[in-house]
């Protein structure tokens, strides 16, 4: 499935594949591969509420800050929370950020091998093979309680909505 209106790169179209998540939906399940080359899924995080952000690249500038404000703010919100971060980075590249810039609180998981975790989502981008940046909420139940796609791939997502989707999934004031 292919979706033409999804996300713009510096105001031009791109195509995303896979389905438009919505809220309500059961999450879909994926496979990626963790810093260690371990296959991990969703059942991986069973139990958990699961903030999951797809970005293009950890070696961007909005990423940097996307993934360092998630890592602090959102860890913070209740110990049945778990961040990852999925991108196409390869784990090695994934490992050496985590490790520059001191980012121990969130999971980060890579695409590469087979865009799982992108068609599944709705954030494979089709022309670049990247994925979008989007954020999801999804509770312990696995069902998408957020969905957050960031129309123009530059821009940062809206911390502020995310972090409160969190935060009532958590029943944090």
């Amino acid at each position: 499935m292919e979706r033409k209106d999804g996300i713009t790169i510096n105001g031009k179209p791109m195509t995303l594949e896979g389905p438009a998540l919505k809220t309500g939906e059961k999450a879909p399940d994926f496979k990626a591969l963790s810093q260690d080359l371990e296959a991990k899924s969703l059942a991986d995080f069973k139990g958990k509420i699961k903030l999951i952000a797809s970005v293009p690249s950890l070696d961007t500038p909005v990423c940097d800050t996307e993934i360092k404000r998630f890592n602090d703010e959102a860890a913070r919100i209740s110990k049945d929370v778990v961040i990852i971060f999925v991108s196409m980075d390869l784990p090695f590249a994934q490992k050496r950020f985590c490790q520059e810039f001191d980012i121990k609180k969130v999971k980060t998981l890579s695409d590469h091998r087979e865009a799982n975790f992108g068609a599944n989502y709705g954030v494979l981008i089709k022309e670049m093979r990247l994925l979008a940046r989007a954020v999801f909420i999804i509770g312990k139940d696995d069902v998408v309680k957020y969905a957050q796609l960031v129309k123009e791939l530059s821009s940062p997502p809206d911390y502020d909505a995310a972090l409160k989707a969190l935060k009532k999934e958590a029943n944090v004031a």
